[in-house]
């Protein structure tokens, strides 16, 4: 086992190639402990190299409905105010932090992702 920092491309492609044949090793063997340096190392590459930029809030909302089999109307329900959707989607209004607080708890969304800047329309 001979583990390098991921520091190229090169060694990115080298060390997915090399987790492709220990794919299938079994926990707490040399092949599976490989597996998991290299997992993690290839983990950190991508987290610098390859951000995923956090999604707008209301793209957020959208996805966590479609994830759950939410409606607007059931969103409506989870707001109090099915009205409110209808603005907040047409982003005519922002979101409250109650209605963050709610969107976090029902919905798991990070209010992190929640509170972020987001363009709205007059």
């Amino acid at each position: 086992m001979e583990i390098r920092p991921i520091k190229t491309e090169h060694d990115y492609d080298l060390a997915l190639a090399r987790v492709n044949t220990l794919f299938d090793a079994k926990p707490n063997t040399d092949e599976g402990d490989e597996l998991d340096i290299l997992v993690t190392l290839i983990e950190k590459y991508e987290q610098i190299n390859y951000p995923i930029p956090e999604p707008d809030p209301i793209e957020a909302i959208k996805f966590m409905m479609e994830q759950n089999g939410l409606t607007d109307a059931d969103l409506g329900i989870i707001l109090n105010s099915r009205s409110r959707v209808s603005e907040i989607f047409k982003r005519k209004r922002a979101l409250t932090i109650k209605q963050i607080r709610v969107l976090t708890e029902v919905l798991h969304i990070p209010a992190s992702t929640l509170i972020k800047e987001y363009s709205l329309n007059p």
